[in-house]
């Protein structure tokens, strides 16, 4: 089947749309044609920016309840209050339920963009891995990677010494994320892949923690942390143990 017709299917195989044989067949052609690939990425950061969007300012079930049962609230005994003690209550709650509405709403935009920055970070790596060339600078050597960055990224990071470990360097790359360069390496373990991102804290927008949590269809294991004004996360098919591993040999490289 050819890459157009291969097009036709993208966007039902990313809704999830298509039988057993055909994801089969289309993450096999994924996996070899870099161009669909990258369109696969593409479509699939344009359907979440839209649903991101259309979620963003909605409020919550709950809300609605509180609000429409304040504004329905009548004394005791059933008697409607009269219209200055309404004033004189319908002010302060009415302020309360605005300032709960600004809390809410800012809590789900700070959520919806640390769910885009994972999400964006999962398609870089699920680009990177279905790339021909996954690398710019392919080693093993710790000290033929690091060097490779400077002058490219505007920080310095510090790559772990993997003796005595399952784990194997594979290489490095330039990447961008709400673009600002960083630092993508791609290390081994047991036949799985994992991108180690790494970017200036104040440089992104959303603003993550250790309790950051991926998007519930997300088919990765991550872990992030903030550390000498870096922001770092490791992201890949590898089992959460493996993840955390890698991600401690990190957290104490020399």
């Amino acid at each position: 089947m050819t890459c157009a017709e291969r097009s036709a299917q993208l966007d039902a195989y990313l809704d999830g749309e298509l039988n057993a044989q055909e994801i089969v067949l289309i993450e096999a052609h994924l996996r070899e044609c870099p161009s669909c690939a990258a369109e696969s990425v593409r479509r699939m950061q344009w359907k979440r920016a839209t649903r991101s969007a259309g979620l963003r300012y909605t409020a919550e079930r709950a809300l609605r309840e509180r609000i429409q049962n304040q504004l329905s609230k009548k004394g005791r005994g059933g008697v409607a209050m009269s219209w200055k003690w309404r004033a004189a209550y319908a002010v302060p709650a009415l302020a309360l339920v605005l300032l709960a509405a600004a809390l809410l709403v800012n809590q789900n935009v700070r959520r919806t963009r640390n769910q885009q920055v994972i999400s964006e970070l999962a398609d870089l790596h699920v680009a990177t891995m279905a790339s021909n060339t996954p690398v710019d600078v392919l080693s093993t050597d710790r000290h033929t990677v690091k060097p490779w960055f400077q002058g490219k990224i505007p920080f310095a990071f510090n790559l772990p010494d993997l003796k005595n470990s399952e784990f194997s360097l594979l290489g490095g790359r330039m990447t961008y994320l709400d673009q600002m360069p960083g630092a993508h390496v791609i290390y081994d373990v047991r036949k799985h892949h994992m991108s180690v991102f790494v970017f200036q804290e104040r440089s992104l927008r959303a603003k993550l923690d250790r309790n950051s949590l991926p998007p519930k269809n997300l088919s990765f294991n991550l872990e992030t942390w903030s550390q000498g004004g870096l922001r770092y996360f490791v992201i890949g098919d590898a089992s959460a143990a493996d993840i955390s591993n890698l991600a401690k040999l990190l957290k104490t490289a020399p």
